[in-house]
């Protein structure tokens, strides 16, 4: 991608529709070969990017999910003890090996279990793959630490194997719902952007592009109402994964219209949480829609 223009492009071809702000920066994350940190509510389309951007260069997408009380260990790579332990009984079972060449073979290539960031250090032939680092706010300080380092010199150390370089550096893409804030010397490594929710009209071009059968009226009022709803005192606004859902789930009720009844029968496919569904029972959802049909232009 060789331009601004070419990324936007080149993921709207892939089905993820961006601003030029967005497609700026990841222009220049690859462009510098910088990681690239991306914060924003969740369902904002943080993850799918990553997904867009492995696809639209036709590289490996390997992606790391982060929990509560990941390290390094699990990040990186285990040994397969099970495999180790049947190799030890199989050599005792064989008249015993000297114990050097036995522990070279039982810490070797064919024993390890390799996790993402270990993946993501290996060659590939079609070049650099797309590690994606999701929901790092999700993990703890020394993790982010360990990180610093990797993300520094793209090498981890296996202490029985030595250090592994990545010939080339993975395209790194971070992201965080900010559910904590990320530490400063991680983000200082990174290009950032905050991603918003859309705005009516890339939402409306991201419903079409994900899902074309929805009819043009219908494909209108599904987004003018989502986009009402995050104005509403919601605990958990909905993404734009909620309004693609939604209108699958329209479309497989064969609705054409939006109603109070059809918004209550459907509300679990946008809101996820009892208080949120419960407030647009009944009239909520028939005041929002007055309120929609009275702001259209005539």
């Amino acid at each position: 991608m060789k331009s601004i223009d070419e990324v936007q492009a080149g993921l709207a071809a892939q089905g993820y529709v961006c601003g030029r702000a967005l497609a700026t920066v990841v222009f220049l994350a690859l462009r510098l070969g910088r990681p690239l940190f991306l914060e924003g509510e969740a369902g904002t389309g943080k993850t799918e990017i990553a997904k867009a951007i492995a696809a639209a260069l036709g590289r490996r997408l390997i992606r790391l999910q982060c929990y509560e009380g990941l390290d390094a260990a699990s990040a990186v790579y285990e040994w397969n003890f099970a495999a180790q332990m049947v190799a030890i009984r199989s050599a005792e079972a064989a008249g015993g090996a000297e114990a050097g060449a036995l522990r070279r073979e039982l810490f070797s290539d064919d024993y390890l279990i390799e996790r993402p960031l270990l993946q993501a250090m290996r060659p590939d032939a079609a070049g650099a793959p797309v590690l994606l680092i999701d929901e790092i706010d999700r993990t703890d300080e020394p993790f982010e630490a360990f990180l610093l380092e990797a993300l520094s010199d793209f090498q981890v150390t296996i202490p029985e194997l030595g250090t592994i370089r990545a010939p080339e550096p993975p395209i790194v893409i971070l992201t965080s719902n900010r559910t904590r804030e990320v530490h400063d010397a991680l983000k200082r490594r990174c290009l950032y952007h905050w991603v918003e929710y859309p705005d009516l009209a890339r939402e409306l071009a991201i419903l079409k592009a994900r899902v074309p059968e929805a009819s043009e009226s219908l494909s209108r009022a599904v987004v003018a109402f989502v986009q009402a709803l995050r104005t509403e005192d919601l605990f958990k606004r909905p993404g734009v994964a909620e309004t693609i859902d939604w209108a699958k789930c329209l479309l497989a009720l064969d609705v054409l219209e939006l109603s109070p009844e059809v918004i209550a029968d459907t509300l679990g496919a946008i809101l996820k949480y009892q208080d949120d569904i419960q407030r647009l029972q009944g009239s909520e959802a028939k005041r929002i829609l007055d309120r929609l049909a009275a702001e259209a232009p005539a």
